[in-house]
């Protein structure tokens, strides 16, 4: 029906990790990340939801404009050092912004007022940039969801959402939304309201716009996401001028269950795309991000000719990418990666196209070819990025996100600076993965220990946590590689079948297998246990600790293992993360198993105090003659105080039999890792869990991200060097 370009050499691009981008010089790199709580009224409440959705700048780049819908606000950043954003403080408005655009020195925000769904309205209001005053006020005909201006035109999207509580979100729901279009120079008699309702045989007679955007010729392109549809309206006079229903896809090799476990063996056919944001990319064509909203959600973005014929389809091949790059998120398998977000901008001699993933938390950039755009660079964002915005007269890219969880403890909304210039290569992802043998990548996430292969310099294990609890895994890592290269996976069996109930958090090299640290979590039904497995993961002997001690176990248990001594004289030690039952304030057991006896012992390990939340251990791993342990605390951000390595020496690991009195161990600081998480410029993340040492004398340390669970996604591979 619909013409569409995919190229398998793109696709193999995608997953190769060295063809990727090759032939270009210039990459963004994430220089500064500003925490959108620096905007708050210190007056105000300091806790309630604040986010970072619609973003706009000043026509020098040097302020950011952004939509704070729950505040009723527009927040303001300074960043006339784009490597030094600064407060610019908020402008509280009378509603809920929901889209904003500057053009010379004015503000033009689209404001929602609705009482109800059934009785909707908004206003457009123009602010003087210079002094932050009203300038006028527009009543608009329902309530307004996105706004564009360009080409001396303004166009508003006038959605009347629908309710999703009433017949199950099913339209139609009406008033019908429409089209609001006028001079950028004119007053409010100037707008003009363009029905599109007939238009789309999904629903036709309750249209719900979504986005807009306006080209160099004044044409808008609108999305009516729950439609289907897409419209292109001549600004100045308000004609439809073309109308055409934005179809759907067939897709192949996705992950379509939910079951804590990543496989991209599953179908999906006749997805509706039901594009969101959509970006004019010349005055011929133009990119929608189809997040689906309805019944849809594709996946990925398509490239549109402006008479509607599919100049492009991305189909799988970006979420691919993303998996590889072990930000899929396994929990959103409806709509996937679900992207939002599209932004275009020519930078030198390159037309490129960003495209938000917001389950993902991740930016694409491609480079237009005219074809099938090449994708150049993925980049890392807080989670949810929304508002996506090219500046490409300072060569500065910029990305919102409106997911906040710092009212519960986790990370604020963070406006994230991305400057691009000639680099070798990007700084991000730090690690990615290789395909497996059905030429997929092979998929990963949640990285949370680390050990070293005894003989190669740069090869290293990781294992996964619970989040993939449907399949445990052991990968193999190769470090030599920039990024580092997740080469090859083994499943964790029992008895031929996925290991269950198992939630690894610790990997030691043990002759020709390995020692797993399994945590325990008693509200799970969750216990520690000491795993031997093969080199192919199969397990050999569970060990579960001794149940008096298990007794006194808390959700927070195994979090490392390591092996010191051989033969008759091996000891088998696991950390514990934080105090048990029986544990002294600011005390944790290391525990000693001799696998020899099958006898247990421990000493116990003195933690910092903690400013907030708790302090506990992620890792144990032998290097000479001492063990080295992180201990860090659970914050995050400008939160983060405590993450470290710290030594002890083996003379002082002299464990004793358990129930009595336990020798208390003394460390040695060996690093402090805050300046290493704050080199990637984007905020501290709070769970490093994997350390290792590998043959060379190089040490690393590893990020978990949670499988993209309440996390950006984002993972931090380093290369520590000798300690």
């Amino acid at each position: 029906m619909h013409r569409s370009f995919i190229v398998g050499s793109l696709a193999a691009a995608l997953l190769s990790g060295t063809a990727l981008g090759a032939s270009a010089a210039e990459y963004f790199d994430r220089i500064a990340s500003f925490p959108i709580t620096a905007n708050l009224p210190k007056d105000g409440d300091q806790k309630a939801e604040t986010v970072a959705e619609i973003i706009t700048a000043s026509e020098d780049g040097k302020l950011l404009i952004y939509t704070d819908s729950p505040r009723k606000a527009l927040g303001f950043i300074d960043i006339t050092d784009p490597a030094q954003p600064k407060a610019g403080g908020s402008l509280a408005l009378s509603g809920e912004p929901t889209s904003v655009k500057v053009m010379g020195q004015k503000i033009y925000v689209a404001v929602n007022t609705s009482e109800s769904f059934t009785k909707p309205s908004g206003k457009l209001v123009t602010i003087n940039l210079a002094d932050r005053t009203v300038a006028a006020e527009c009543a608009l005909p329902g309530q307004p969801d996105s706004v564009a201006a360009h080409a001396g035109v303004l166009a508003i999207a006038i959605e009347n959402e629908r309710d999703e509580k009433v017949n199950d979100g099913a339209l139609p729901q009406l008033p019908a939304g429409s089209l609001v279009v006028g001079p950028l120079d004119g007053d409010c008699a100037s707008l003009k309201t363009v029905s599109l309702t007939g238009l789309a045989p999904v629903a036709g007679d309750d249209p719900e716009p979504e986005f807009v955007d306006v080209s160099d010729e004044g044409k808008v392109v609108v999305t009516l996401q729950e439609n289907n549809h897409i419209a292109v309206v001549d600004g100045k006079t308000g004609k439809v001028e073309a109308h055409f229903s934005a179809g759907s896809v067939d897709l192949k090799a996705i992950d379509t269950q939910r079951d804590g476990k990543i496989e991209l063996s599953g179908s999906m056919d006749k997805v509706a795309r039901e594009p969101d944001a959509v970006h004019w990319i010349d005055n011929n064509r133009f990119v929608t991000a189809n997040e689906g909203d309805w019944k849809g959600g594709s996946r990925g973005f398509t490239i549109f000719s402006r008479d509607g014929s599919v100049a492009y389809e991305s189909g799988a091949s970006l979420e691919h990418e993303i998996v590889s790059l072990g930000h899929y998120p396994d929990k959103r398998n409806k709509k996937g990666v679900e992207v939002e977000g599209v932004e275009t901008g020519r930078f030198g001699s390159d037309n490129l196209i960003f495209v938000g993933a917001e389950r993902a938390s991740v930016v694409g950039v491609y480079r237009d070819t005219g074809a099938a755009p090449e994708l150049v660079q993925v980049l890392p964002t807080g989670i949810g990025p929304e508002g996506l915005l090219a500046i490409p007269g300072r060569n500065l890219f910029v990305a919102t996100s409106e997911t906040d969880l710092h009212g519960d403890g986790g990370v604020a909304p963070h406006v994230m600076i991305y400057q691009r210039a000639e680099r070798a290569a990007p700084a991000y992802p730090t690690i990615r993965s290789a395909k497996n043998a059905n030429g997929q990548p092979i998929a990963w996430g949640a990285l949370s220990g680390l050990a070293a292969d005894k003989t190669q310099a740069g090869k290293l294990y990781a294992v996964t946590d619970s989040v993939y609890a449907g399949a445990p895994r052991i990968l193999t890592i190769d470090a030599t590689k920039t990024p580092a290269m997740i080469t090859g996976e083994a499943l964790v069996t029992r008895n031929g079948a996925a290991a269950e109930k198992l939630d690894l958090e610790g990997i030691a090299v043990a002759g020709e297998g390995f020692w797993l640290a399994s945590e325990g979590n008693p509200e799970k039904g969750l216990f520690n246990r000491l795993i031997r497995v093969d080199a192919k993961g199969a397990i050999q002997e569970e060990i579960a600790v001794p149940a008096d001690l298990e007794k006194g176990a808390k959700n927070y248990g195994f979090e490392g293992v390591t092996v010191t001594g051989s033969g008759a004289d091996e000891i088998v030690w696991l950390a514990v993360q934080r105090e048990w039952a029986d544990d002294g304030k600011n005390a944790v057991k290391l525990l000693a198993y001799k696998p020899a006896d099958k006898s247990w012992s421990a000493v116990r390990y003195p933690l910092d105090s903690a400013e907030a939340g708790w302090i506990g251990l992620s890792e144990i791993t032998a290097a000479g003659d001492r063990v080295i342990i992180i201990e860090r605390d659970n914050q995050i951000a400008e939160k983060a105080k405590v993450k470290k390595l710290h030594a002890v020496s083996m003379a002082d690991m002299k464990p004793r039999t358990l129930g009595g009195e336990l020798p208390l161990v003394q460390k040695t600081q060996v690093r402090d890792l805050l300046p290493d998480l704050k080199a990637a410029k984007g905020y501290v993340l709070d769970k490093v869990e994997g350390f290792a040492i590998d043959a060379a004398g190089d040490a690393y340390i590893v990020t978990d991200n949670d499988g993209v669970d309440d996390s950006s996604g984002e993972t931090q591979f380093l290369k520590l060097g000798k300690l």
